[in-house]
C-alpha cells in the first residue's frame, strides 16, 4: 500500500530491478543514496556480465539501424544484443538469447519475448512484480487475475494461531501483512469500507507468531515468520490439489 507522502515504494520497485538497468530508469534519489549498501538480492534475472544465461533483462538503446534490422538493447553483457524487432528507446525487455552466437561478431543476437516466458517454459523464478495499491480494498479490487484471488490470508496477532490452520486448495493466494498498528490502521483508512473488522476480508485470519514475546513485530520480520510458517501448509494445499 502507497502512505500518503511517502516515497518508500520508489525502493521497493527500483531494488529488483537487475543493477545495471537502474541508472536508464531511476534518477538519483535519497531514498536510494544507501541501495549499495544491501545485500545484493541474487536473484537469477540480475545475471553478472561473464555468467551464462539463455534469458537476460535488458533496455532498449537509442542507436540507429538498418532498415529490417531489430534493436540494440543493452543486456549487461560486454556486447550488445540486437533483438529480432525494432522497438522504442528505453523500453525495458526480457530477451532470450540465440542458442547459436558467432565469437567473432561484436554484437550477440537475441529475442524478446514475455516478462513470463522464463517462469512458464524454462521454470526458473524471474523475480517479482510490484503492484501498488491505493488502499486495503484495493488490493481486492485490482487483482491481476481475472477469478480473483480463492484464497485469501490476513496475519494479524489477533488471528487463529497458525498451528490449527489447514490450508484449502487454491489457484490464486494472497496473504496481507500489517505494518506497526496492524491491519486495523489499513481498515480504519479505507473509506470503502465499512466493517472496522478487518478479519471478515479473510478467508483466514492467522497469527504467525503465537506467543511472539515483544510487543510489535514489524513488516520486514513478520513477512519472513509468516512465510516460513506457512509454507509447509501451501505446499500439502498445492500436493492435494495435484494429486486430486
Amino acid at each position: 500500500l502507497r502512505a500518503a507522502g511517502s516515497d518508500s515504494t520508489i525502493f521497493g520497485v527500483s531494488s529488483v530491478r537487475p543493477i545495471y538497468l537502474r541508472k536508464s530508469f531511476f534518477p538519483k534519489h535519497q531514498d536510494l543514496q544507501f541501495a549499495g549498501l544491501l545485500n545484493p538480492l541474487d536473484s537469477p534475472h540480475h545475471v553478472r556480465i561473464d555468467e551464462d544465461s539463455e534469458y537476460r533483462e535488458g533496455v532498449v538503446l537509442a542507436r540507429p539501424t538498418k532498415p529490417g534490422k531489430g534493436s540494440f538493447v543493452n543486456c549487461g553483457m560486454r556486447k550488445e544484443v540486437q533483438i529480432d524487432r525494432q522497438l522504442e528507446s528505453g523500453l525495458r525487455v526480457t530477451v532470450q538469447l540465440d542458442k547459436q552466437q558467432n565469437p567473432d561478431s561484436k554484437i550477440q543476437k537475441g529475442t524478446v519475448v514475455s516478462s513470463n516466458h522464463p517462469r512458464t517454459v524454462s521454470g526458473l523464478y524471474w523475480g517479482y512484480n510490484v503492484r501498488l495499491a491505493s488502499c486495503l480494498s484495493a488490493v481486492f479490487a485490482e487483482c491481476p487475475f481475472k477469478e480473483g484471488y480463492d484464497l485469501s490470508i490476513g496475519t494479524s496477532e489477533r488471528g487463529t494461531c497458525v498451528d490449527q490452520a489447514t490450508l484449502p486448495s487454491f489457484s490464486h493466494i494472497l496473504i496481507v501483512f500489517g505494518g506497526l498498528q496492524g491491519l486495523e490502521a489499513g481498515v480504519d483508512g479505507d473509506p470503502n469500507l465499512e466493517s472496522a473488522d478487518p478479519s471478515v476480508l479473510f478467508d483466514l485470519y492467522l497469527n504467525t507468531c503465537p506467543s511472539q514475546g515483544s510487543r510489535t513485530i514489524r513488516t520486514e520480520e513478520a513477512v519472513l515468520i509468516s512465510l516460513s510458517a506457512l509454507r509447509p501448509r501451501i505446499d500439502e494445499a498445492v500436493r492435494k490439489a495435484l494429486g486430486s
